[in-house]
Formats: structure tokens, C-alpha cells, sequence
């Protein structure tokens, strides 16, 4: 393995939850080394859930490749480490409550004026200044005021992603942040100050259904697993099962109409005559697909749409998708230590060919505290509570 792209970086975070370590987990891969300050009872991620033997799915997920140090940031002994932790950091990550971080003197000017390099990037709900400011931002929360279960779920409900898609929208926009930073500093010598908000960064994924709705005039219908603007193109049953399967030009609806439903006089039938006629004929469309599709297996439906080049997906649940055929044929799983032994993790999405990533142990609460201490030349001061300002 080559020396990894951030390999001599260090990066301090005052993390908890998702957004913050999902960032700091990403530099970490690469190679940055990440300390994570904790309370005494650590990220409260660590208690979301109990189901990797015992550990949290959520902690386990985000905190890989860390050091962790227990300090009580009400304690001047405890601000003095993080002070002298950040003075020579290149990276300081925080999505502590609003105003936190200025009430522990390290906001951007107080930080940058300790460390004038140092990238100093801050991680919200709503962002700094406008009524929102001190708003509690959860992820399904922060759903809601960007207006993403108005476009998902079913005509009659409305439905949250399954995934904390705004905290990870927000850690994605943090991480890209951060190496645009960085790559800036080594032309100017200077830190930044990133701000990203989970509103902003939610937004900036709501684009096409904000387009579509302030320009076309109204929003796009919730559609459940359909599409709202293109037809054919969602689930179906087969006799014994649903498949899964899109259209996405004309090329493509001839093609199905041929080889799949084997009835190419339906592509020529004036209710489907383009995408748009498709849509607003939609039932009819369906009836007609599900009167060939639902006297055919499964497997029959699949290996049609895979023989007229038309994209098709089986619906899997996690153990289906833990025993992906694909990611086992690419070798896409790797062992990550844990203080409750060796997990099966994935790699990472992005594959370079010059180096690989590190994918180190997930650390205990603190683990780290007595070794970072002594790089200080500091005597171990005894855990102690990190606690966020009020």
C-alpha cells in the first residue's frame, strides 16, 4: 500500500452523533489521523443501539481508524489539552449545539488566531444567523423543512428516507469541504473557515424537485416506489415475486414491448406514445404491463430485461444485500477490530489505484487519552467528562 493521500494530517473533532464522524471517518480513511474527544460516556451514538454485540451499529459505522481522548472541557486542565491539540492540528471538525464552540473560545477567529492554518469547519442544523439558528435539527427533522417527505412516500403518506440521509448529506459536503481546504491551503498557507449546514446541504439534493415544482407549477406527486416523472419505471409483479425495472427512452419502450411483454404492437398504441403520455396514463400502462408480467416467475421477468438491455433490480434486504454477489466477486469486505472483536465492514465506494485505505479498529471510550497526553508531555489528568457549554 502507497502512503495514503492524508497521511501527516491531523485532525481534532468535537464530534457526536452522525454528521461530524461520518466526515472525520472519510479523512481517517485516507489516512488523516483523527482524535475524537469524548465525554466519559463517550459520543452518545455509542448508545443508539446494542446490535454488534453490543456496540452500536451507528458508532461502529462512523468511528473507525480513530483515537479517542476523554477530556472535561469545563475543566481549565481539559481546555488546556484541546487548546494545545488544535494549535498544531491542521483540521478541527465540530458539530457541537449552536453557539458552543464560540462559548468554549474556539470559535473560527479565536481558533485561527491560536493556529492561523488551521481549517476550521463547523457542522449545524440551520447555519449561522436567521431564526433557525438555535432550532434543534434531527435528521428526519431536517427531512421535513427541505421538503423531502413531501416528494416520498405514498399519495396518502408521506415517508422518511430509511437512512439519516440528512446528516450524511451534511458530513459528505463537510468532507469534500475539507479536502478543497486543504488543497488550497498548500498554495496559500492560510486555514479556512467552513460552515455547512444539514438544511443546505439537504437542499442542495432537493434541487430537481424544486425546480421541477417553481417552474412547472406544481410539485411532483409522491409516487412510493414508482417514479413521479417517468413510466414504466418501478416495481412490478411477476407470479411469484416483484421485480423492479425502469425505462428510460423510446429506444428502450419499443425494446420491452418486443422481447419482454412480447407484444410489439403496444408501442405503437397512442396512450403510451412518450414518456409524458406514459405517465398520464399510467394505470392503463400498468394493467397492460401486469397482465403479461404477472403470469411470468420472477426469474423469467429478469432474465428477459436482462437479455433486451433493459436496467432491472431484484429488491433485497440487508442480508440479501450482505450476500451480494457482486460485492463478493470484487472483494468488497474487509474485518475492522473492535473492542467486541473483528467486524465484516465494507469498503469504502471510491478505489484508487495508487493506494489502498485504512480501515483500523473502532476505539473504547478514552482509549487513546493516556497516549496523546504523553505526545503533549502532559500527565494523565483522569477521565473526565466532556461537557457541551449551555
Amino acid at each position: 500500500m502507497g502512503r495514503l493521500p492524508l497521511a501527516g494530517i491531523t485532525v481534532i473533532s468535537l464530534e457526536q452523533a452522525v454528521a461530524a464522524p461520518f466526515a472525520t471517518r472519510q479523512l481517517a480513511d485516507l489516512g488523516a489521523r483523527v482524535i475524537k474527544v469524548e465525554r466519559d460516556t463517550g459520543d452518545f451514538a455509542r448508545g443508539y443501539d446494542t446490535k454488534v454485540h453490543g456496540m452500536a451499529s451507528y458508532f461502529v459505522w462512523l468511528n473507525r481508524s480513530k483515537e479517542s481522548i476523554v477530556l472535561d472541557l469545563k475543566s481549565d486542565e481539559g481546555m488546556a489539552v484541546l487548546r494545545k491539540l488544535i494549535s498544531t492540528a491542521d483540521v478541527l471538525v465540530q458539530n457541537l449545539a449552536p453557539g458552543a464552540i464560540e462559548r468554549l473560545g474556539l470559535g473560527p477567529d479565536e481558533a485561527l488566531a491560536l493556529n492561523p492554518r488551521l481549517i476550521h469547519a463547523s457542522i449545524s442544523g440551520y447555519g449561522r444567523g436567521g431564526s433557525y439558528e438555535q432550532k434543534k435539527a434531527y435528521d428526519l427533522l431536517v427531512q421535513c423543512e427541505a421538503g423531502l417527505l413531501s416528494v416520498t412516500g405514498t399519495p396518502d403518506s408521506p415517508a422518511k428516507v430509511g437512512v439519516s440521509i440528512a446528516d450524511v448529506s451534511a458530513g459528505m459536503y463537510a468532507y469534500s469541504g475539507i479536502l478543497t481546504s486543504l488543497l488550497q491551503r498548500a498554495t496559500t498557507g492560510r486555514g479556512d473557515v467552513l460552515e455547512v449546514s444539514m438544511l443546505e446541504a439537504l437542499g442542495e439534493w432537493m434541487a430537481q424537485p424544486y425546480f421541477y415544482a417553481q417552474y412547472g407549477g406544481a410539485p411532483p406527486a409522491r409516487a412510493g416506489a414508482q417514479h413521479a416523472s417517468i413510466a414504466p419505471y418501478g416495481p412490478f409483479g411477476a407470479a411469484d415475486g416483484t421485480v423492479f425495472f425502469g425505462i428510460q427512452n423510446e429506444r428502450e419502450w419499443a425494446k420491452f414491448c418486443a422481447d419482454v411483454l412480447q407484444q410489439p404492437g403496444l408501442a405503437s398504441d397512442a396512450r403510451f406514445a412518450g414518456n409524458a403520455l406514459r405517465v398520464d396514463n399510467r394505470p392503463a400502462l400498468h394493467e397492460a404491463i401486469n397482465a403479461v408480467l404477472g403470469t411470468l416467475p420472477a426469474a423469467e421477468v429478469l432474465a428477459r430485461l436482462d437479455a433486451a438491455g433493459i436496467a432491472n433490480a431484484q429488491l433485497r434486504d440487508m442480508h440479501e444485500f450482505s450476500a451480494h454477489p457482486q460485492l463478493a466477486e470484487r472483494n468488497r469486505w474487509r474485518d475492522v477490530d473492535s473492542p467486541v472483536g473483528p467486524l465484516r465492514s465494507l469498503l469504502p465506494p471510491v478505489t484508487s489505484r495508487e493506494v489502498d485505505v485504512r480501515m483500523d479498529p473502532v476505539p473504547e471510550i478514552g482509549e487513546h487519552t493516556g497516549k496523546i497526553l504523553a505526545e503533549l508531555g502532559l500527565g494523565a489528568p483522569g477521565l473526565a467528562a466532556l461537557e457541551t457549554p449551555n
